[in-house]
């Protein structure tokens, strides 16, 4: 792997498409916004696979599945400081780094530590377990 690979915990910019915008029939993203590579798979094709979680500073629903990010993660992720962030663990977007058109920048802004990744997969693990897991493939 090379020191730009998207691996699991790092930060990036994306243009992360909403289920429920995925849903409208949309097909981009509206906005760049701070994201969380969860998990970087290989599929029969030798392609690696992507599985991106948005982070927001809008506080979930309760019928919403979000991890709070802490302060000290909030800064190894290079995120603002200055306001509560969460990322949300029941919906991804699914994107394939080879024939990706969203992932523009191929360097990580930051990476969240290894305790708190393992945090991440392990909810968004428990999602995809209790059938509530929201997916968007992006290409």
């Amino acid at each position: 792997m090379t020191a730009d690979f998207p691996q699991a915990g790092q930060i990036i910019e994306y243009h992360y498409l909403w289920k429920w915008q995925a849903a409208r029939g949309e097909t981009e993203g509206r906005k760049k916004r701070p994201s969380c590579v969860v998990l970087v798979v290989v599929n029969r094709d030798g392609d690696h696979v992507l599985f991106i979680a948005p982070i927001t500073s809008k506080a979930p629903t309760e019928d919403r599945k979000a991890l709070p990010i802490p302060e000290t993660e909030a800064r190894r992720g290079r995120l603002d400081g200055d306001v509560r962030l969460w990322v949300m663990v029941d919906e991804l977007n699914a994107d394939v780094l080879e024939t990706s058109y969203t992932l523009e920048a191929r360097v990580p802004q930051g990476a969240f530590s290894p305790t708190f990744t393992d945090r991440i997969i392990k909810a968004v693990q428990q999602v995809r377990t209790d059938g509530k897991l929201g997916l968007s493939k992006r290409s």
